[in-house]
């Protein structure tokens, strides 16, 4: 085990903390399992509480242009009310629910360059310490899969994926962002649509599937977005055709001839989805070409979900000469690189906190 010292307000006589995740991808609305190690310092302590924070990183756009930073977008407490002895060894074992919409951060073991991580707090004596920080793999649910295999057999690419600051207008989005996949078209759309964009919402009962397409001008037309949103029961996965299923949404998408540049929020006015319409029954939902809300920072959207693996084609992998979507993500360099810049990336904003405060 490698214990991290906490420093900052405890003195180097402090506890030390080593938090050990279990080992795989975990699903969105799944478990999140694992244990906090800790060894006692120089004298004993009263641990007051444990805390464990999701961490996300996240791009916000403003008059002047775009930035990240670090959201803490669930928190669990897992333990406390206990004293330790100096040098003494001891474990809290903890299991706990990531959000429906977690972010996925990868596809079949290669990464999508998202970065998440989970934070450990201690609070020792009336002071908090951020200590050990580990980063957190997500693996999308079966009907996510579902959808993502489809595309990547349809033959759209993977281009990139993040993660945007804002909330989509008319949705039950419950996190302060969302996550766009970002695909390149294949030759069939390729004259119609610059890139596509996926992004998933998810509840206990089903997924709303969010796409944008970048389209092309015409020679008496200027380029525009038209965006369509679609529903996903969970139990519905095994049930359906998907390469069928989501051409069909492609090709509304792209054939989408309503004006550009509406108002108001996303869906016509529809006020509130929480994912599981129509008994979590498969159904088009509808097209919509005003841009995505943001919460004035011209974001788009976000998505996850949970489920059963059932099904055909849930679960296969994608082939390179079919697919297309995990092969695109750089052969797994990208997941390596992610690893090695969670704790670069979110040390370095607990330093500007800690400046900050």
């Amino acid at each position: 085990m490698v214990f991290k010292r906490l420093f900052g307000s405890l003195g180097v006589g402090g506890p030390t903390v080593d938090t050990v995740l279990e080992p795989g991808a975990v699903l969105p609305g799944g478990a999140l399992s694992g244990q906090v190690h800790l060894k006692g310092g120089d004298r004993d302590f009263a641990i007051e509480h444990i805390a464990l924070e999701l961490v996300a990183r996240v791009e916000t756009e403003h008059d002047d242009g775009e930035s990240e930073g670090a959201v803490v977008f669930d928190r669990f407490s897992v333990g406390g009310n206990f004293r330790i002895a100096a040098g003494e060894l001891h474990s809290v074992p903890f299991s706990v629910m990531p959000p429906w919409e977690t972010p996925i951060t990868e596809l079949h073991g290669q990464g999508l360059g998202i970065v998440l991580g989970v934070r450990t707090e201690l609070a020792v004596a009336g002071a908090k310490d951020k200590g050990d920080l580990d980063p957190l793999a997500v693996r999308p649910l079966p009907a996510q899969e579902a959808v993502l295999e489809a595309l990547g057999q349809l033959g759209f690419g993977f281009k990139s994926a993040d993660l945007e600051y804002g909330h989509i207008g008319g949705t039950g989005q419950q996190l302060p962002f969302y996550q766009e996949i970002e695909l390149t078209p294949p030759p069939q759309y390729a004259h119609q649509v610059n890139e596509i964009e996926v992004t998933f919402l998810a509840g206990p009962g089903g997924l709303e599937v969010v796409l944008e397409a970048d389209k092309r001008g015409g020679l008496f037309s200027e380029g525009h977005d038209a965006l369509t949103r679609f529903t996903v029961g969970h139990h519905r996965v095994a049930l359906v055709n998907w390469n069928d299923e989501v051409d069909s949404w492609i090709r509304r998408l792209v054939e989408h001839r309503a004006s550009h540049g509406g108002h108001g929020p996303y869906g016509h006015g529809d006020s509130h989805h929480d994912g599981h319409h129509g008994h979590g029954e498969l159904y088009a939902a509808h097209s919509s070409h005003a841009p995505k809300d943001g919460d004035g920072h011209g974001g788009h959207h976000l998505g996850d979900s949970h489920g059963h693996r059932s099904g055909p084609g849930t679960g296969t992998a994608i082939a390179a000469g079919a697919a297309g979507l995990a092969v695109g993500v750089a052969g797994g360099m990208v997941a390596a690189e992610v690893v090695d810049e969670v704790g670069d990336f979110f040390e370095g904003d607990e330093e500007e906190e800690g400046e900050e405060g």
